[in-house]
């Protein structure tokens, strides 16, 4: 395993989930009075590990067919897109 990648991969995503509406609603389940805290952060932690393999593997085939150079060129402008749409509908 190669450490800088997976370094780059657990940075970037632990900054991008903190505070998100996944987090967020975590946070509501596990405040509730009569809750299993360990069957919450079962469930979500499955969840986020879940929705993960399906982006792996979804950026998988789909490198198989496009250059990843240009996926990052698509996500960068999408992400663009999404934060100049974001400050308009503020």
């Amino acid at each position: 395993m190669d450490l800088k990648i997976f370094a780059t991969v657990f940075a970037t995503v632990f900054i991008a989930e903190l505070g998100d509406k996944t987090q967020l609603a975590t946070v509501l389940f596990a405040a509730r009075d009569d809750t299993n805290l360990f069957g919450i952060f079962l469930a979500a932690s499955a969840a986020l590990v879940v929705s993960t393999a399906i982006g792996v593997a979804a950026g998988a085939l789909v490198s198989s067919y496009l250059d990843p150079k240009y996926l990052a060129y698509v996500a960068g402008v999408g992400f663009i897109l999404i934060g100049a749409w974001t400050i308009w509908q503020a």
